[in-house]
């Protein structure tokens, strides 16, 4: 069901879409919506936030929140799919912190309100990206029997989709699932894998929900380190060049042994979040071979 707000959102949307409320004309104050529609003030201060959101409301001093201007005539070009590729497409490059209807509309030269036509707000559009950016994981028809590198091939394929979109990590829950069909394929495909195994069903999906976890866990740096990269303009081995000389400083008045030995007193020691994924993964894979092997 809806929220309270986002009933009074799409009344006040469908009275200006209808000529009822036009440009320049005031809208029910949060005093008015909490008579109107029964709602606590806190309700009504939300849904005038979301018609700013929208670009549907400004508000002027001295007058109060009216109407922004005159609704724009249907796109008949735009589509719920055309909308969530503009928004993957805008994630991907700009992070989610900058994902709003209004950017979005932006992208695709529309009047922001026009978007709602085809999705219902934003907790939605996160939705169909999900199930967008895990759609274009190619599943096999079906597995080879092996069941460590058929789970192997399915963490790799998963993480290379979390690169691919560096936000789609942190927008998955993990104990709140969103309702993605192919995140539902996903776990299928995951659970498929263990079945040769002779693991009962509650014990495979556990194994799936700890393999996404651990490739979830890794990917969710991808998102902060991107925004990184976009403030400063540096990429990961550019910034530590940079931070050499501190790095020195702070290790002469801060001595451990291990990173001494582990960076100045061998081979050259290469680390990066490739590196994390491929070690975590044989350790888990090693590790749920064990636990198969007394289980079965």
């Amino acid at each position: 069901m809806d929220a309270p707000y986002r009933r009074i959102v799409a009344d006040i949307r469908d009275r200006i879409e209808a000529g009822v409320l036009r440009p320049g004309d005031r809208v029910p104050s949060a005093r008015a919506i909490t008579r109107e529609w029964g709602v606590a003030i806190a309700t009504a201060t939300k849904a005038h936030a979301a018609l700013r959101e929208e670009g549907l409301t400004v508000a002027r001093p001295g007058v109060g929140t009216v109407v922004a201007g005159p609704v724009p005539p249907r796109d008949t070009d735009l589509s719920r799919d055309r909308i969530v590729a503009a928004a993957i497409a805008l994630a991907d490059r700009d992070g989610m912190a900058e994902l709003s209807m209004r950017r979005i509309a932006a992208e695709l030269d529309v009047a922001t309100m026009s978007l709602y036509r085809h999705v219902p707000g934003r907790d939605e559009l996160i939705v169909a990206m999900i199930d967008g950016a895990l759609g274009e994981l190619r599943v096999p028809a079906r597995h080879t029997g092996d069941w460590r590198a058929d789970l192997a091939s399915c963490a790799r394929a998963v993480w290379q989709i979390f690169q691919r979109h560096p936000w789609l990590a942190l927008s998955m829950s993990l104990t709140r699932p969103q309702p993605a069909t192919n995140a539902l394929r996903l776990g299928e495909w995951i659970m498929s894998t263990v079945k040769p195994t002779g693991l009962a069903v509650p014990d495979r999906f556990m194994v799936q929900v700890l393999l996404f976890s651990f490739v979830r866990g890794v990917a969710s740096a991808l998102e902060p380190e991107a925004q990184a990269m976009r403030d400063t303009g540096l990429t990961d081995d550019e910034w530590m060049e940079q931070q050499g000389a501190a790095f020195e400083r702070f290790a002469a008045r801060h001595p451990a042994p291990h990173y001494e030995q582990l960076f100045k007193g061998g081979p050259d020691f290469e680390f990066d979040l490739d590196v994390l994924f491929e070690f975590g993964l044989a350790r888990f894979i090693d590790g749920l071979g064990v636990w198969i092997s007394s289980r079965t």
